[in-house]
């Protein structure tokens, strides 16, 4: 494979594979390509497969030993049939069966077959074992990023942890297909085929080889400049697919401000970026290659022609050994041009897997996760919450949460009010275990939060976020979350419940519906009642309403405040609210501002104290009151 397949192969089409958004600022170092300690790392993985490993292993010294074999044996047949003159061809002829000339031609047959069905086996089973690898690879990182903090996915770019699964695991496929063992291969044959040369004839071999030093020289400039030119392309394809995500994902603002024609002319202008770095890998391939065929060429000048001139002054019979000799030196000499093409771009190859390998190696050694995981994994829960002087931080001591205290016994319903930014939403965060607090204790049940088991305490905690976030894929899909243990059944009664059902059976296909990637085709409102279907479904024994009235209309605002009336009754509710109307019947209100609990009551004890929950109030009173 050459120039643009080739360059398209490794980078061409990765942006179908993942999303790179944070691959703009990423730089790619120029590393050692033998590490060996992140190459046993890599290899550790192919450890359930071995086996394979140790028969590819096998297979390319078998290969090696098989390279230089027909050549040579082209030789003896030269050496002996055209020596001999017409009394080796009279005997052949006589006894067709048992001449020299039929042995080696049937075992140059025999070995041209053995050669292919063994190099078509070494290819598959060093592909098959990179795909095994992937795939096992792929599956631990993945494993790894479900169980990360949420904090990295605040502070990590969602296009790196793609990359990181899709295309940086798939180019560690190269190590084991393109890499490593394909590069041991060639090695190998090129030792097998020198050694045969100089033990046929060292002079021969030595006027063969006296052009390669150019070779070597031209070879180490093809792989440098392939190298930073896969990195400018890797670095381009980032770029365009930054692009082309980010705006086609805000087209609704591109649109609205008409500024079609500014993003075309910014796309054009990256994607001629793109262009460019492709060209110049495709340059050094269509410099390359040239060099290597006039290398060989000239190699095989300079044989041909010192042998001619040599024969001149040989006996007949000598001089028929000679031309043996060269005929199985040009052969030789194709056979090692192969290898010696690509085992600088499989260098390249192997150096970027490494690359990609060590980068999906800071994913799994990525030690913000979910430390001291409980034990406790009760079947019901009451829903008494605690939070004692309770302190978070987001980055280091910049607290958003300071010192916060309060009760909720099993049943109330407590609303949690404050401007934007004063940590609402961090507190039913912390809840979930989502973060881990700096200082203070948060408790369930009189059970320390640390306690639980994250799958039990997630699981009796229902959440309606302010931002909804529905999957590609059916409603039924989107409110189960593919869960088996929920019946169709249950799901009509939890929307007729909610009053979503005759809207659901409305929709094409009813429950069946295909919402589309993050409901796009469902307006705000809707997405809001199909996640209050989604958490009632798990019948959690906590619900969270984190603003949860915020996007929705007035009709749907009164179904989703009598579904709540209805169905919070023996169930701690938290209700996070910018409508203050919604939490008259709070059992209590706390406001916060800047991270701080400023005052608690009910909403008529609150009033009267003519504090910030009153100018809030008063605040919402007046707009609402307000003339169109």
């Amino acid at each position: 494979m050459r120039g643009a397949e080739r360059v398209k192969k490794r980078w061409g089409d990765s942006g179908k594979k993942g999303q790179f958004a944070a691959l703009m600022a990423e730089v790619v170092p120029k590393k050692k390509i033998f590490d060996f300690s992140l190459l046993r790392r890599v290899f550790s993985f192919a450890a359930p497969y071995k086996n394979r490993v140790y028969i590819s292993v096998v297979m390319s010294i078998v290969l090696a030993g098989l390279a230089p074999v027909r050549p040579y044996l082209i030789q003896v047949s030269v050496n002996n049939y055209i020596k001999g003159g017409e009394n080796a061809l009279t005997a052949a002829a006589k006894h067709p069966f048992l001449s020299l000339l039929l042995a080696i031609t049937l075992w140059q047959v025999v070995l041209l077959v053995a050669e292919t069905i063994i190099r078509f086996y070494f290819s598959f089973i060093t592909a098959w074992l990179g795909q095994a690898v992937v795939k096992d690879l792929r599956v631990k990182v993945y494993n790894k990023i479900l169980g990360l903090n949420l904090s990295q996915f605040d502070k990590t770019p969602i296009g790196t942890l793609t990359t990181r699964t899709i295309n940086d695991i798939e180019s560690i496929n190269d190590i084991f297909a393109e890499g490593l063992i394909p590069i041991i291969a060639d090695i190998l044959s090129i030792i097998a085929i020198l050694a045969c040369m100089f033990w046929i004839d060292w002079r021969l071999a030595l006027i063969s080889f006296s052009p390669f030093p150019i070779l070597f020289v031209a070879t180490y400039f093809f792989k440098e400049s392939v190298n930073k030119s896969f990195i400018k392309v890797r670095n381009a394809v980032a770029q365009l697919n930054a692009f082309v995500q980010e705006h086609i994902t805000g087209m609704v603002v591109v649109q609205a401000f008409a500024g079609e024609q500014r993003e075309f002319n910014k796309f054009r202008e990256i994607n001629g970026e793109h262009r460019s770095a492709n060209i110049k890998a495709i340059f050094a391939y269509s410099v390359f290659f040239p060099i290597v065929e006039i290398i060989l060429a000239v190699s095989t000048g300079l044989l041909v022609w010192w042998a001619a001139a040599h024969a001149m002054h040989l006996p007949r019979a000598e001089a028929i050994t000679l031309t043996g000799k060269v005929i199985s030196f040009v052969l030789l000499l194709n056979l090692i041009s192969r290898p010696l093409r690509f085992i600088a771009d499989k260098f390249n190859v192997l150096q970027m897997g490494m690359v990609a390998s060590e980068r999906v190696f800071k994913v799994l050694d990525n030690d913000d996760y979910l430390k001291g995981e409980g034990s406790y994994a009760p079947q019901q829960i009451r829903g008494d919450v605690e939070f004692k002087n309770v302190w978070f931080a987001y980055v280091d001591e910049q607290y958003v949460l300071k010192n916060i205290s309060f009760k909720v016994r099993a049943g109330q319903t407590v609303a949690i009010v404050g401007n934007t930014g004063s940590g609402k939403t961090t507190i039913i965060s912390l809840m979930n275990r989502l973060y881990h607090i700096q200082k203070g204790t948060i408790r369930i049940d009189d059970k320390n939060l640390e306690e639980y088991t994250t799958e039990a305490l997630r699981s009796k905690v229902g959440v309606v976020l302010q931002d909804v976030f529905l999957f590609s894929g059916s409603v039924l899909d989107n409110v189960t979350l593919r869960n088996p243990a929920i019946s169709r059944e249950k799901v009509v009664h939890a929307a007729k419940m909610i009053g979503m059902h005759d809207f659901i059976e409305e929709l094409p296909g009813g429950y069946d519906y295909n919402v589309m990637e993050r409901g796009s085709t469902l307006s705000l409102g809707q997405r809001q009642l199909l996640s209050f279907i989604r958490a009632l479904l798990y019948d959690p024994s906590i619900l969270i309403l984190d603003e949860a009235t915020s996007s929705v209309d007035t009709a749907s605002e009164r179904m989703i405040q009598h579904a709540i009336d209805t169905l919070i009754t023996g169930r701690t509710s938290i209700i996070i609210a910018h409508r203050l109307s919604t939490i008259r019947k709070a059992d209590l209100i706390i406001v916060l501002d800047k991270g701080e609990i400023k005052e608690k009551g009910t909403h008529e004890e609150l009033l009267a104290l003519g504090g910030l929950y009153s100018k809030l109030h008063q605040m919402q009173f007046e707009k609402q009151a307000a003339p169109l």
